[in-house]
């Protein structure tokens, strides 16, 4: 079986979250007989089509940009090219330019939509986009939702609901390095007491801002992981206190390290622009106890309240400090939050349970279709 995934972006240009979720199901998958290639857009189309972890990682030339959305005259080819020569194709939603040319190439292959995210911010251009949007999403012969949650509060989904199918994103352990002693030594030296952790890009609807204020009123030591384009801002929030620590984007190494050492990960994404949370999927595979807040999507999911850690109200800075406070006070309880994580991980949230789970979902499709 052969299988086209379509996103604006991919390695080697770019590796988060989305990006991950879609290595994992195209290495996952060949091990169930699928050979996967991605296409993606790209300033350096040519330098940068390779050959990875036994994939193909395809690029059209980036051409500009309008509000997140990349686009692409020469992809329009390129993708009817491609299309032409695998037996399904996978969407990566959102991107509108997707949709474009989606109905443009007129392929009239199978297709499956992974829904990543409601359009939460752009709302003006939202309602400008709707029409193609739903046009879109009834032509998939599939659509998959990583959570249920996702799927019982989306409005935009409801229509749709009789198509979808949960299937949750999911990492492999084997690609996360073992960090060496020395890492680990140089870590607890510069943060030796039990500390809160974040790690992600710093961008405006993770709740950063109610992070730091929890670190204001709670006291507790934080340390933030990652960059991102609310970096300046809430540094300047937190300019006189001590205990909020700001060390940047980190090799995975580093970053397993400060997962092992820290008391709990806290993840505080208040929007629905959040709409998984693969942060809070690693902090399971490593059996940490979870802090998020409720905003009815995959967060929630992740993190069951009270189960594999807590879960507080968005935007509530006490609330937050409070669970928080809990974590810090009784180790036991974190200890105990962190290994029902573990077991929740190994149950839902593999790579090898996401693969098995697609590469049904693609047989099952193109039999229907036979």
């Amino acid at each position: 079986m052969r299988v086209l995934h379509f996103f604006k972006t991919y390695w080697p240009d770019s590796f988060g979250g989305m990006e991950r979720a879609i290595h994992a199901i195209a290495c996952g998958t060949a091990d169930h007989g699928v050979t996967s290639r991605v296409l993606s857009l790209s300033r350096d189309p040519v330098a940068n089509s390779v050959e990875f972890d036994g994939h193909q990682a395809l690029k059209a030339k980036l051409d500009f940009e309008i509000a997140s959305t990349g686009f692409s005259r020469a992809a329009i080819g390129l993708f009817r090219e491609q299309a032409a020569q695998v037996d399904l194709i996978h969407y990566h939603f959102p991107w509108p330019f997707m949709d474009v040319v989606h109905f443009l190439a007129r392929t009239g292959k199978p297709a499956v939509v992974s829904y990543q995210s409601d359009i939460v911010k752009q709302k003006t251009l939202l309602m400008l986009y709707r029409p193609l949007m739903k046009r879109f999403l009834a032509d998939m012969d599939r659509i998959v939702v990583a959570s249920p949650n996702y799927l019982a509060t989306s409005r935009d989904l409801a229509p749709f609901r009789d198509k979808c199918t949960v299937i949750a994103n999911g990492l492999a352990e084997r690609d996360y390095p073992a960090p060496s002693g020395a890492v680990m030594t140089r870590w607890r030296e510069r943060f030796g007491e039990p500390f809160f952790l974040f790690t992600g890009v710093l961008r405006y609807y993770k709740g950063l801002h109610v992070l730091i204020e929890a670190a204001r009123l709670s006291g507790l030591p934080v340390v933030i992981v990652g960059s991102g384009p609310m970096e300046e801002s809430l540094k300047a929030q937190a300019q006189d206190l001590s205990n909020v620590h700001f060390v940047g984007p980190l090799p995975d190494e580093d970053k397993i390290a400060l997962l092992m050492l820290s008391r709990a990960f806290v993840f505080p994404s208040h929007l629905r622009s959040e709409a998984f949370g693969l942060s809070l999927v690693e902090a399971s595979m490593f059996g940490k106890a979870m802090i998020c807040a409720e905003i009815g999507t995959g967060t929630s999911w992740i993190n069951r309240d009270r189960q594999t850690g807590i879960v507080v109200p968005p935007e509530d800075a006490a609330a937050l400090g409070e669970a928080m406070r809990s974590l810090d006070e009784d180790k036991d309880l974190a200890q105990r939050y962190g290994a029902a994580a573990r077991r929740r991980y190994l149950e839902f949230f593999t790579a090898e349970r996401m693969a098995d789970d697609y590469a049904a979902l693609y047989r099952d499709v193109l039999e229907v279709r036979s």
